[in-house]
């Protein structure tokens, strides 16, 4: 096999700020500012690579600096470029990406060509403190009313009212519970899982137990989708820092190889006029995945899987081929498969359904801290070598295979 320039990276070090919610209201005294949290992660990830500020020769993030929706992304490059006082011989943000780790890839990719040694790649979100007690908005444009115009394909979904990702990916779990009988008892047990996996996360919103029948009797969001189907809006920054993999001897922690990534789009950009509505663009990222390695499904001993919603999530286990196409149902019932102790356990840190909405850098974290053994009371045991994290939902899809 053709050398894939991927392997060139390794993740060198991670960091996390402290994640939380406002609650207005309350006796809540959460103050993080949005820089505040960013400058935090990416000290700490800088750290845990064994570097200093002046070794950092790149920066990228996703989406960059961006007012709407509130919240979403409230720190860009240049914000901390200049709070850090870097000099930068790379960078990169933009929303039009294969989701979320779409920048990793490119950080990735940067390093192997050599744009730079190190390159710190960040996500930052103040959703909890930005959306305040108004109530959760919708994570698109529009969906808070006012004199905001429609353009793009929200011009034919808006004024149906459905303006949020809730809606459109409630219409394609809808689809596949048609095609393939799935049912919400199975769809459950993503939820159920992250809930248990939270319990033994500290920085988890949501650690209280949740039984089938909370789920089933919480109120319904778009259907099938309930309450505990939509993750939970938090303030939060997650960094990582990407490095030639000829610097891997020189880490202070083991480092991690990037195996394979996937970010193939061959569909139609659109959340609603895919080709096939049981699917979505993880079909394309995922199938590229496997091209670009002689690893397998069955090599694989964690999965860190985006759960914006949790079809999200059943997509891509089929995606990546730890199931069939439309089996995802039957592989997940019960629950057995996807705990901790299971055959592939899947968003050991609770995910966002319960740890809190950290975007797709959250997976990545967990995925490396998991094959460095460092994942505390939910470390995946018998020591695993390969991970997968992925992220993105509706056209938008980006995964990366990972190894010990």
């Amino acid at each position: 096999m053709a050398e894939h320039l991927e392997k060139r990276a390794i993740v060198s070090g991670i960091g996390q700020s402290e994640v939380g919610r406002r609650i207005y209201g309350g006796d809540d005294r959460w103050e993080r500012m949005p820089l505040d949290l960013t400058i935090d992660a990416a000290l700490a990830a800088i750290a845990d690579a064994g570097l200093d500020r002046r070794d950092i020769g790149g920066i990228c993030t996703y989406p960059g600096n961006m007012d709407t929706p509130p919240g979403f992304s409230a720190v860009g490059v240049t914000e901390l470029q200049d709070a850090l006082r870097l000099e930068l011989d790379w960078f990169a943000g933009g929303l039009e990406s294969p989701g979320q780790l779409g920048s990793v890839i490119g950080a990735c990719l940067a390093v192997a060509a050599g744009l730079a040694d190190h390159i710190l790649c960040f996500r930052t979100v103040w959703e909890a403190s930005a959306q305040g007690d108004k109530g959760r908005e919708a994570v698109t444009m529009g969906g808070g009313g006012g004199s905001f115009k429609a353009r793009t394909f929200l011009q034919w979904s808006l004024p149906f009212g459905a303006p949020s990702a809730a809606n459109w990916i409630g219409m394609m779990a809808m689809r596949h519970f048609h095609e393939f009988g799935t049912t919400r008892e199975q769809l459950a047990q993503i939820a159920l899982n992250a809930r248990k996996n939270a319990a033994l996360n500290a920085k988890a919103v949501y650690r209280e137990p949740m039984t089938m029948e909370d789920y089933l009797g919480v109120r319904m969001i778009s259907d099938p989708l309930c309450l505990y189907d939509c993750d939970v809006p938090v303030d939060g920054s997650t960094a990582v820092v990407i490095s030639r993999a000829d610097h891997a001897p020189d880490m202070p922690n083991p480092a991690v190889h990037v195996e394979a990534v996937g970010s193939a789009l061959h569909g139609r950009p659109s959340w609603d006029q895919w080709d096939d509505l049981t699917t979505m663009a993880c079909r394309d990222a995922g199938a590229m995945l496997w091209e670009r390695t002689d690893l397998t499904p069955a090599d694989v001993d964690l999965a860190e899987l985006y759960d914006g919603f949790s079809f999200i999530t059943l997509a891509w286990l089929e995606a990546l081929g730890f199931c069939g196409h439309g089996e995802g149902g039957p592989f997940i019932e019960g629950g057995s498969r996807i705990a901790l102790d299971g055959e592939l356990p899947l968003n050991t840190h609770g995910g966002q359904l319960s740890a809190g909405r950290l975007h797709g850098y959250g997976f990545l974290h967990e995925a490396v801290l998991q094959l460095r053994g460092q994942a505390g009371e939910r470390q995946v045991a018998g020591g695993p070598e390969v991970g997968v994290a992925a992220a993105g939902g509706g056209p938008l899809a980006g995964c990366l295979l990972l190894t010990r």
